[in-house]
């Protein structure tokens, strides 16, 4: 057998393909849609065993009334092309046209109906994330982009946590069952303190929807429910929802907003913690002046309260009592004097000698009337202190003691002469000597 070139095997090939597949109608699942710049639509058309790469051409997507989108089943009208230099084949589609749903996105709705029923997304059932975890444990490939934006992330909001990666796969044919045995290891880590993680992040990258499909497994979604430890899941884009996102207590829109989510902001807490500062000083200084003017208050009424206080005032009025006194006889007197030089210019200039007399008279009885009242107060309050004076000898003890007559006392009771045995001790006193005696004889007199 004579050997023959590549390029002659590959035209070999394409001679038979051009002839037995001028025209073909297939159905298949449409995955990787790329509408590339040049105007040409590039495409996957797959079913559960196989996959064929497609293309259609600008002049006949022009034609096209909807947009292929990933997940959706279609019937491709076209022929198939062999690529000569590269040994490669290609459906070149002319038309596309819906045929419902494709199988993985009927699954993933099944699946998302049938957890729903279950209870796996309500939220009574998810738990609450953790104002400031200290240990996050980040579920991912230790290969990611992801995991370097999420970590990039941390470390400008918040560097008092602690990662720690759990090196997953995060897609092909077992990566569902990796990322759930991952989750259940980060659920049931203990550290020495007896403690595990406050939180799991759950995630990767962006991709297609088959790149993305571990996360829509029923196995990842349990593990994620049936987790005691709060977990985000953090999967593909935000246009992206996953099973995973609906059970997971939290969804991040992408890795790098699940650290948004899961960590505190080391900025804000600084404002926060100023603005608690500011608001402590304000509210100690408000009290604190509360407290001084009540103090000065109290001050205030202990002064004014005080006898010192009582007793000044009443200086005080007792002063001005005084000088309203003799301001008030300092005007009658001068009232008088001006009266009495009003009369005497009248008298001299009228020169009426009787009534100068009468007048004369007038003030020799008043001078009279005013001598004798005051005599007469004089008297009285002479004859007054005469009488307090009397009432003093009177009641002075020394005055009322009669010469040679003194009390005497045995301990602290008074007793009388007719009382005193021989041998007794007694006190001879008055009001001013205590003489300490003793009782040699008793003679009656």
């Amino acid at each position: 057998m004579k050997a023959i070139t590549v390029t002659q095997l590959n035209n070999q090939i394409k001679s038979i393909v051009d002839s037995h597949f001028e025209i073909v109608y297939v159905e298949g699942e449409v995955s990787k849609v790329v509408y590339h710049n040049s105007g040409h639509l590039y495409f996957t058309l797959k079913d559960e065993s196989s996959s064929i790469s497609c293309a259609m051409w600008r002049s006949n997507l022009a034609k096209m009334k909807f947009k292929l989108r990933e997940g959706e089943k279609v019937l491709v009208y076209g022929a198939v092309n062999v690529y000569t230099p590269r040994g490669e084949y290609k459906l070149i589609a002319q038309t596309i046209t819906p045929s419902g749903i494709g199988a993985l996105q009927k699954a993933y709705e099944q699946l998302k109906e049938e957890l729903s029923k279950l209870g796996y997304f309500d939220e009574k059932n998810k738990k609450p994330l953790p104002k400031f975890p200290k240990r996050i444990a980040i579920i991912t490939s230790r290969t990611a982009a992801a995991l370097q934006d999420m970590l990039r992330i941390a470390k400008k909001r918040w560097l008092l946590a602690e990662f720690y990666l759990f090196n997953a796969l995060v897609q092909g044919e077992n990566a569902a069952d990796d990322i759930a045995l991952k989750i259940k290891l980060a659920d049931e880590y203990v550290f020495e303190d007896g403690k595990g993680f406050d939180l799991i992040i759950v995630g990767r990258g962006g991709g297609s929807k088959e790149d993305l499909w571990a996360f829509n497994e029923r196995v990842v979604a349990d593990a994620i429910y049936q987790a005691k430890t709060p977990i985000i899941s953090a999967v593909g884009h935000e246009i992206d929802y996953l099973i995973s996102d609906f059970v997971a207590d939290r969804r991040a829109a992408t890795p790098s907003n699940a650290m948004e989510i899961a960590l505190p902001d080391k900025n804000e807490i600084l404002l926060t913690i100023d603005d608690m500062i500011e608001n402590f000083r304000f509210k100690f200084l408000n009290i604190l002046q509360k407290k001084e003017k009540n103090l000065i208050h109290l001050k205030e009424l202990f002064v004014s309260h005080s006898p010192v206080k009582k007793l000044d005032m009443k200086l005080d009025e007792i002063n001005v009592l005084k000088k309203n006194f003799y301001i008030l006889m300092d005007g009658i007197l001068r009232k008088k004097e001006n009266d009495f030089t009003n009369i005497k210019k009248s008298i001299e200039l009228a020169s009426p000698l009787r009534k100068i007399e009468e007048y004369e008279k007038e003030i020799d009885l008043l001078k009279n009337q005013f001598t004798r009242k005051i005599n007469e107060i004089i008297y009285f309050k002479e004859k007054e202190l005469n009488s307090l004076k009397e009432a003093f000898k009177r009641m002075n003890p020394k005055n009322r003691e009669k010469e040679g007559f003194a009390q005497l006392r045995i301990k602290d009771k008074k007793v009388s002469l007719n009382d005193i045995k021989i041998g007794d001790e007694f006190f001879v006193e008055n009001a001013t000597i205590s003489i300490l005696s003793k009782a040699l004889k008793v003679m009656e007199n």
